[in-house]
Protein backbone atom coordinates (compact mmCIF):
# COMPACT_ATOMS: atom_id res chain seq x y z
CA UNK A 1 0.00 0.00 0.00
CA UNK A 2 1.00 3.59 -0.71
CA UNK A 3 0.27 6.29 1.18
CA UNK A 4 0.38 10.51 0.70
CA UNK A 5 0.94 12.67 3.77
CA UNK A 6 0.02 16.34 4.52
CA UNK A 7 3.17 17.82 5.53
CA UNK A 8 3.40 21.05 7.03
CA UNK A 9 6.87 21.02 8.84
CA UNK A 10 5.05 21.21 12.57
CA UNK A 11 4.79 18.13 15.48
CA UNK A 12 1.19 17.00 13.96
CA UNK A 13 1.70 16.33 10.81
CA UNK A 14 5.43 15.15 10.90
CA UNK A 15 4.75 12.60 13.36
CA UNK A 16 2.10 11.57 10.57
CA UNK A 17 4.69 11.42 8.15
CA UNK A 18 6.68 9.02 10.84
CA UNK A 19 3.17 7.22 11.19
CA UNK A 20 2.99 6.39 8.19
CA UNK A 21 6.33 5.59 7.30
CA UNK A 22 6.47 2.61 10.18
CA UNK A 23 3.32 0.97 8.45
CA UNK A 24 4.30 1.56 4.57
CA UNK A 25 7.58 1.76 4.55
CA UNK A 26 9.56 5.48 3.17
CA UNK A 27 9.80 3.85 -0.29
CA UNK A 28 5.35 3.61 -0.06
CA UNK A 29 5.25 6.96 1.17
CA UNK A 30 4.76 10.21 -0.05
CA UNK A 31 5.05 13.85 1.51
CA UNK A 32 2.83 16.86 0.39
CA UNK A 33 3.44 20.30 1.34
CA UNK A 34 1.26 22.92 0.42
CA UNK A 35 2.27 27.03 0.30
CA UNK A 36 -1.24 28.54 0.83
CA UNK A 37 0.24 32.28 1.32
CA UNK A 38 1.38 32.31 4.74
CA UNK A 39 3.38 35.35 6.03
CA UNK A 40 6.82 33.33 6.22
CA UNK A 41 8.18 30.03 4.39
CA UNK A 42 9.88 28.57 7.41
CA UNK A 43 7.39 25.21 7.83
CA UNK A 44 8.28 24.61 4.42
CA UNK A 45 12.10 24.56 5.19
CA UNK A 46 10.62 22.29 7.93
CA UNK A 47 8.91 20.23 6.10
CA UNK A 48 11.64 19.38 3.37
CA UNK A 49 14.33 18.56 6.17
CA UNK A 50 11.68 15.99 7.84
CA UNK A 51 10.99 14.50 4.14
CA UNK A 52 14.35 14.28 3.98
CA UNK A 53 15.25 12.93 7.38
CA UNK A 54 12.71 10.08 6.80
CA UNK A 55 14.25 9.85 3.04
CA UNK A 56 10.55 10.02 1.86
CA UNK A 57 9.72 11.66 -1.60
CA UNK A 58 8.73 15.08 -0.96
CA UNK A 59 6.10 17.67 -3.00
CA UNK A 60 5.33 20.40 -2.86
CA UNK A 61 1.92 22.68 -4.42
CA UNK A 62 1.13 26.35 -4.11
CA UNK A 63 -2.25 27.37 -3.47
CA UNK A 64 -1.78 30.84 -2.56
CA UNK A 65 -4.33 31.50 -4.67
CA UNK A 66 -7.36 30.14 -3.30
CA UNK A 67 -7.12 31.78 -0.27
CA UNK A 68 -6.21 35.32 -0.88
CA UNK A 69 -9.90 36.65 -0.39
CA UNK A 70 -9.15 35.65 3.57
CA UNK A 71 -8.17 38.90 5.50
CA UNK A 72 -6.50 35.70 8.33
CA UNK A 73 -3.48 37.33 10.26
CA UNK A 74 -1.04 34.47 9.24
CA UNK A 75 -1.57 35.33 5.64
CA UNK A 76 0.49 37.30 3.57
CA UNK A 77 -2.45 39.71 2.24
CA UNK A 78 -3.65 40.47 6.25
CA UNK A 79 -2.24 43.58 7.94
CA UNK A 80 -3.63 42.06 11.48
CA UNK A 81 -0.62 41.33 13.81
CA UNK A 82 -0.63 37.39 14.32
CA UNK A 83 -2.55 36.84 18.15
CA UNK A 84 -0.62 36.16 21.21
CA UNK A 85 -1.71 34.16 23.92
CA UNK A 86 -3.04 30.80 24.24
CA UNK A 87 -5.76 28.96 22.60
CA UNK A 88 -8.09 28.58 24.99
CA UNK A 89 -7.70 32.56 25.31
CA UNK A 90 -8.47 33.28 21.94
CA UNK A 91 -11.14 30.53 22.44
CA UNK A 92 -12.83 32.96 25.41
CA UNK A 93 -12.13 36.24 23.16
CA UNK A 94 -14.15 34.15 20.15
CA UNK A 95 -17.42 32.88 21.97
CA UNK A 96 -17.64 29.97 20.10
CA UNK A 97 -16.56 30.69 16.77
CA UNK A 98 -13.51 30.02 14.84
CA UNK A 99 -10.53 31.82 16.33
CA UNK A 100 -8.49 34.51 14.57
CA UNK A 101 -5.94 32.36 12.93
CA UNK A 102 -8.55 30.21 11.16
CA UNK A 103 -7.96 29.86 7.25
CA UNK A 104 -11.37 29.54 5.81
CA UNK A 105 -11.82 25.90 5.13
CA UNK A 106 -8.40 24.99 4.78
CA UNK A 107 -8.01 21.80 5.73
CA UNK A 108 -10.87 21.18 3.36
CA UNK A 109 -9.16 22.44 0.59
CA UNK A 110 -5.79 20.78 1.26
CA UNK A 111 -7.48 17.39 1.50
CA UNK A 112 -9.48 17.93 -1.45
CA UNK A 113 -5.76 18.50 -3.52
CA UNK A 114 -4.06 15.97 -1.59
CA UNK A 115 -6.75 13.42 -2.78
CA UNK A 116 -6.21 14.35 -6.59
CA UNK A 117 -2.36 13.81 -6.19
CA UNK A 118 -2.79 10.93 -3.89
CA UNK A 119 -4.96 9.44 -7.16
CA UNK A 120 -2.36 10.85 -9.81
CA UNK A 121 0.80 9.00 -7.24
CA UNK A 122 -1.09 5.25 -6.99
CA UNK A 123 -1.61 6.15 -3.69
CA UNK A 124 -4.60 3.97 -1.87
CA UNK A 125 -4.58 6.05 1.57
CA UNK A 126 -4.10 10.33 2.71
CA UNK A 127 -2.83 10.76 5.92
CA UNK A 128 -3.41 14.19 7.82
CA UNK A 129 -2.53 15.17 11.88
CA UNK A 130 -5.35 17.02 12.98
CA UNK A 131 -5.86 16.49 16.63
CA UNK A 132 -8.43 16.91 19.10
CA UNK A 133 -6.94 20.00 20.85
CA UNK A 134 -7.33 21.95 17.44
CA UNK A 135 -10.76 21.11 17.13
CA UNK A 136 -11.63 22.15 20.85
CA UNK A 137 -14.63 24.55 20.92
CA UNK A 138 -15.00 25.10 17.45
CA UNK A 139 -11.26 26.95 17.33
CA UNK A 140 -10.71 25.07 14.30
CA UNK A 141 -13.52 23.73 12.86
CA UNK A 142 -11.72 21.66 10.36
CA UNK A 143 -9.71 19.42 12.75
CA UNK A 144 -13.36 17.89 14.44
CA UNK A 145 -13.84 13.87 14.04
CA UNK A 146 -16.80 15.13 12.71
CA UNK A 147 -15.51 17.02 9.89
CA UNK A 148 -12.76 14.13 9.50
CA UNK A 149 -15.64 11.69 9.15
CA UNK A 150 -17.52 13.72 6.40
CA UNK A 151 -14.29 14.10 4.24
CA UNK A 152 -13.28 10.58 4.35
CA UNK A 153 -16.82 9.45 2.88
CA UNK A 154 -16.49 12.48 0.28
CA UNK A 155 -12.84 11.63 -0.61
CA UNK A 156 -14.01 7.79 -0.65
CA UNK A 157 -17.18 8.21 -2.72
CA UNK A 158 -15.25 10.99 -5.06
CA UNK A 159 -12.20 8.76 -5.88
CA UNK A 160 -14.81 5.64 -7.01
CA UNK A 161 -13.67 3.63 -3.47
CA UNK A 162 -9.72 4.02 -4.55
CA UNK A 163 -8.49 6.17 -1.77
CA UNK A 164 -9.43 6.71 1.80
CA UNK A 165 -8.88 9.57 4.50
CA UNK A 166 -7.29 8.84 7.93
CA UNK A 167 -6.48 11.46 10.40
CA UNK A 168 -4.99 9.11 13.14
CA UNK A 169 -4.70 11.88 15.75
CA UNK A 170 -8.34 13.27 15.47
CA UNK A 171 -9.31 11.94 18.81
CA UNK A 172 -5.98 12.06 21.07
CA UNK A 173 -4.43 15.47 22.39
CA UNK A 174 -1.28 17.25 21.16
CA UNK A 175 0.42 15.93 24.16
CA UNK A 176 -0.32 12.25 23.14
CA UNK A 177 0.74 13.33 19.23
CA UNK A 178 3.93 13.63 21.15
CA UNK A 179 4.51 10.77 22.81
CA UNK A 180 3.52 8.91 19.55
CA UNK A 181 6.40 10.73 18.16
CA UNK A 182 8.97 9.88 20.87
CA UNK A 183 8.18 6.33 20.52
CA UNK A 184 8.99 7.02 16.59
CA UNK A 185 12.04 9.27 16.81
CA UNK A 186 10.42 12.10 15.02
CA UNK A 187 13.66 14.85 14.21
CA UNK A 188 11.35 17.86 16.04
CA UNK A 189 14.90 19.41 16.32
CA UNK A 190 13.58 19.99 12.64
CA UNK A 191 10.12 21.31 12.59
CA UNK A 192 9.06 24.33 12.77
CA UNK A 193 5.48 25.57 14.66
CA UNK A 194 5.18 28.88 15.29
CA UNK A 195 3.11 31.23 13.25
CA UNK A 196 6.07 33.89 13.14
CA UNK A 197 9.31 33.29 10.68
CA UNK A 198 12.04 34.49 12.95
CA UNK A 199 15.13 32.12 13.63
CA UNK A 200 13.67 30.89 16.54
CA UNK A 201 10.35 30.70 17.61
CA UNK A 202 8.60 33.54 19.41
CA UNK A 203 6.81 31.37 22.42
CA UNK A 204 4.01 33.18 22.34
CA UNK A 205 1.62 33.09 19.77
CA UNK A 206 -1.13 29.89 20.42
CA UNK A 207 1.17 27.27 18.52
CA UNK A 208 4.23 27.86 20.60
CA UNK A 209 2.28 27.40 23.60
CA UNK A 210 0.45 24.56 22.49
CA UNK A 211 3.51 22.93 21.65
CA UNK A 212 5.92 23.44 24.58
CA UNK A 213 3.41 22.37 26.79
CA UNK A 214 2.60 19.20 24.90
CA UNK A 215 6.75 18.50 25.25
CA UNK A 216 6.21 19.75 29.15
CA UNK A 217 3.57 16.65 29.49
CA UNK A 218 5.61 14.25 28.04
CA UNK A 219 8.56 15.02 30.85
CA UNK A 220 10.96 16.87 28.03
CA UNK A 221 11.70 19.84 26.62
CA UNK A 222 11.23 20.90 23.48
CA UNK A 223 14.40 21.20 21.27
CA UNK A 224 13.72 23.84 19.27
CA UNK A 225 13.50 25.69 22.96
CA UNK A 226 16.15 23.78 24.39
CA UNK A 227 18.50 24.81 21.63
CA UNK A 228 18.17 28.25 22.77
Amino acid sequence: MKALVLASGGVDSSTCLALAVERFGAANVVALSLYYGQKHRRELAAARAVAEYLQVEHLELDLTAIFRYSDCPLLVQSDEDIPKGSYAEQQADAAGQPVATYVPFRNGVFIAAAASVALARGCEVVYYGAHSDDAAGSAYPDCSEAFNAAMAQAVWEGSGYGLRLEGPFVEKNKAEVVAEGLRLGVPYHLTWSCYEGGDKPCGQCGTCIDRQEAFRLNGVADPLVDAE
